[in-house]
Formats: C-alpha cells, sequence, structure tokens
C-alpha cells in the first residue's frame, strides 16, 4: 500500500473503479506486471477528472514512461489537445510510441526526448495543463519554469509528492530516500506558501498537489 491512507480506505476506493477497456486495460495490465511506474488508479481517475473540467488546448506532461497518463489526458479533453510529453528513457520512449500508435495519437503526442530540465529550459509556448510526473527530486526544479510556461488560469497537476508517507512523516523516511523526501518538502513549501498561489494537497494515490494561480 500507499502509506498515505488507510489499507482498507485505499481498497475501498480502488474497489469502486471499473477495469478499463480494451487497449488502455492491456497497457495498464503490462505496466503493473513489468514494474513500469504509470499513475495508480485513483490518480488516473482524478487526472481524467481535472483534465475533463480544464478542457486544455495544450498539455505538458513531465515523465512519458508509456504514455498511459498522455492517452488518458488526450481522451478526457474533449479537445483533441496537442500534448508534450517528456522522457529521458528509450526504453520507455520506444513502449511508449507502440502505444500511441495503437490509438493513432502519434502527430498529436509529441515525446520529447531528453533530461526533463534541459528540455523544459528550450520550451516556449504556453500550457493550459501540466502534469508533473517525473524527477521525485526535482520538482522544485521543475517548478519555475512550470509556472513561466503555464496559462495565466493554467493549472499544474503533481503526483507523489507525499512519496509513500515520507514526506509527511520522519518515521517512515529511509536514509537512501533522504534527499528526495527533502526536496519535495521544498517543492510542497514553494507552492503552498507563494502568496501569488493556491495549492490543494490531496492524500490520494502517493499524493497529489493541485496548483495554480490566485
Amino acid at each position: 500500500m500507499s502509506e498515505i491512507t488507510y489499507d482498507y480506505m485505499e481498497e475501498y476506493i480502488r474497489g469502486l473503479i471499473s477495469d478499463r477497456d480494451g487497449i488502455l486495460n492491456e497497457i495498464e495490465n503490462f505496466a503493473r506486471e513489468n514494474g513500469v511506474p504509470i499513475v495508480q488508479k485513483e490518480t488516473g481517475v482524478f487526472l481524467e477528472f481535472m483534465t475533463s473540467m480544464k478542457k486544455p488546448k495544450r498539455i505538458l506532461e513531465l515523465g512519458t514512461a508509456i504514455g498511459f497518463s498522455s492517452i488518458l489526458m488526450y481522451q478526457a479533453a474533449g479537445t483533441e489537445p496537442e500534448i508534450v510529453t517528456i522522457e529521458r528513457d528509450e526504453r520507455m520512449i520506444e513502449l511508449a510510441n507502440v502505444n500511441l500508435n495503437k490509438f493513432n495519437l502519434s502527430e498529436k503526442i509529441k515525446i520529447e526526448e531528453g533530461d526533463c530540465l534541459e528540455v523544459l529550459e528550450k520550451l516556449t509556448e504556453p500550457f493550459d495543463l501540466i502534469f508533473m510526473d517525473a524527477g521525485k527530486g526535482h520538482y522544485n526544479h521543475f517548478l519555475p519554469h512550470c509556472l513561466r510556461l503555464l496559462k495565466e488560469d493554467g493549472i499544474i497537476v503533481a503526483d507523489n509528492v507525499l512519496f509513500r508517507g515520507m514526506v509527511a512523516s520522519q518515521d517512515l523516511v529511509k536514509r537512501r530516500k533522504i534527499t528526495i523526501v527533502k526536496r519535495m518538502r521544498t517543492y510542497l513549501e514553494l507552492v503552498t506558501q507563494d502568496k501569488d498561489l493556491i495549492t490543494s494537497v490531496i492524500p490520494m494515490g502517493d499524493g497529489i498537489a493541485v496548483t495554480k494561480r490566485r
């Protein structure tokens, strides 16, 4: 379990979510069976919910993995959005391209290969929605670029912000994860204490933070 909520709550909430149909279900199962880090079931539904409400025309994703969340957001948006997603792992990019082709989305979802920070520095066009799901120890470094690229009424959704509960409880922190935990705490302090931003931290999945300008 995630250490974010009580096990019985997590099991109950996930039990309310129906399995996905067709190819998306196959992609999700592949990820679970092969240890590929994709969004948890409840986080995926939340991401769909936020995307369907925002109806973005342009989406930026940090962390493609095998393309699962990009496809979810594209389908949920209802606007045939342009999606830019960043991934540095060549094997993940290969698998993601296969999955995007299954949905004929290769023209709509563009994978930028490389380090997130380096790619972010080169981007200039604004986005309506930014989904942060890569390099957990670097969210605080990504933030200035994300705010620069975020439209005035845009939204940032950051996943894994409670990181297995370690961010919220020192008792859970593992020695080898200390740096990630410290940096994630810095990220949450930045987005919650900035008077120009409003952020809601949600104890769902591995922790989600939703940020927008006031």
